[in-house]
């Protein structure tokens, strides 16, 4: 199947504690005509630096290993560049990614930018008949390279190759044959 012009960004964040905005890190996965052309992941100092047992222990990631971390207007600022360039967002769950920049951009009063997501999650829920859609069974169920789950780089792109994998089973050309499962920022 052509890809040509299938172009998005994968995007995962994991946070500090159940506030949306506690953002600790940041990934993406950047796909041009449906090939990966980049992963990157930031690490991010959350207002308070203050973190919950219970998302240590989903993440890993402990205060110490943000407190010399950028703040997310810092990281934004570098990961907005990708969205000017691509405004078009994937993310696994997108209704928890989305709420995590809204969240945070108005933490800073920044403004918030004109993109369009694409919820891999939903989409799964669509074409397959899967009795769980969590990332990492889908992954492995279709046997898609798995990196380290939650954690924001990895989390992108196997959000990014189970986006693909998606398109292609559905027979997609266009990303706005798949309106079902997109939403606007």
């Amino acid at each position: 199947m052509e890809y040509k012009g299938l172009d998005f960004v994968a995007i995962d964040f994991e946070t500090a504690s159940g506030r949306r905005d506690s953002v600790c890190e940041a990934g993406i996965c950047v796909v041009r005509d449906g090939q990966i052309r980049e992963t990157r992941s930031w690490l991010v100092r959350p207002r308070d630096n203050f973190y919950s047992n219970f998302n240590i222990q989903i993440h890993g990631i402990r205060p110490e290993d943000t407190e010399n971390s950028p703040a997310f207007p810092f990281v934004w600022d570098e990961l907005s560049a990708y969205l000017a360039e691509t405004p078009v967002l994937v993310a696994h769950n997108a209704a928890f990614d989305m709420s995590c920049i809204r969240s945070s951009l108005e933490q800073y009063g920044l403004p918030k930018p004109d993109v369009t997501y694409y919820c891999s999650l939903r989409a799964a829920r669509h074409l397959y008949d899967f009795s769980c859609n969590k990332l990492d069974y889908l992954c492995a169920k279709f046997e898609i390279l798995m990196g380290a789950h939650h954690r924001a780089g990895d989390d992108a792109e196997m959000c990014a190759r189970l986006f693909l994998r998606e398109v292609r089973d559905a027979g997609w050309c266009e990303l706005h044959e798949m309106d079902y499962c997109a939403g606007r920022l």
